[in-house]
């Protein structure tokens, strides 16, 4: 259907105050267009410089131990976080399923965030503990060994690939600048990427499976996986306690 005066039902009419005060004054429309967005971008950078107004640090969360850092870096290599988010959030069906919802304190020494934005697999950020490292080796060897139906992809590689230990100094030593890391445990990686390693690896061995040493990544995304959410619970069991030790004091007066 066509209109007498040429222009589309949903453009304003020639004589709008839009037109009449932006659309035909271009320096004007220009000026409001550069405040509309440095208003815009203040806002969102702002906050970034006033990070501690911001959630509460919990004493219980820390720093991912080397292992567990190599780990994280082989997480979001493979693309995890494509298919998997680490935010369980606030709602009843969420937390019966996952666990206690997810503070924003205990992502205080992730960088950068692995939130994930949608849910092919399950949320992993209560996973750590969930199942023994055995799960997690067969899971990554054939997923529908431990979980039948599963979509997920084998990483074999994982099972023979090795780490390398300078590499995970280099994430330490870019995560320092966030104060993550002092330089005397970027120095004592090697030492503490063996020995955790060794520990899962013996746990490893007494589940049958042979053939894995201390610094292939399958051990360090292990360690990984077993140490997440592992921190926020902790904080929120202490939480309870004090709140519960609190009230007992209150009716005892």
């Amino acid at each position: 259907m066509s209109h007498p005066d040429n222009h589309s039902p949903q453009s304003p009419p020639p004589d709008s105050w839009h037109r009449r005060t932006l659309e035909h004054k271009s320096a004007l429309f220009a000026v409001a267009t550069t405040l509309a967005i440095s208003v815009g971008g203040l806002v969102e950078i702002v906050p970034l410089f006033t990070v501690s107004a911001g959630p509460q640090a919990m004493a219980e969360v820390t720093p991912y131990t080397p292992l567990e850092q190599a780990g994280r870096d082989i997480y979001a290599r493979e693309g995890c976080v494509q298919c998997h988010s680490q935010m369980v959030r606030p709602f009843r069906a969420e937390t019966l399923r996952y666990g206690e919802w997810s503070r924003a304190g205990e992502y205080s020494f992730d960088r950068p965030f692995l939130l994930g934005s949608r849910r092919i697999g399950p949320d992993l950020h209560r996973l750590g503990g969930k199942y023994p490292d055995v799960w997690h080796y067969e899971h990554m060897k054939d997923p529908r060994s431990t979980s039948p139906g599963s979509i997920m992809p084998s990483y074999p590689w994982l099972l023979e690939d090795k780490i390398d230990a300078a590499d995970v100094q280099a994430s330490m030593t870019a995560l320092s600048v966030f104060g993550h890391y002092t330089q005397a445990e970027i120095d004592a990686a090697p030492q503490a990427i063996a020995k955790q390693g060794e520990e899962i690896v013996g746990r490893l061995r007494q589940s049958k499976v042979e053939n894995i040493e201390a610094d292939h990544e399958i051990v360090a995304l292990i360690a990984y996986l077993q140490r997440l959410g592992t921190d926020g619970k902790k904080a929120l069991k202490n939480q309870v306690a004090q709140s519960e030790g609190a009230e007992t004091t209150g009716s005892a007066q």
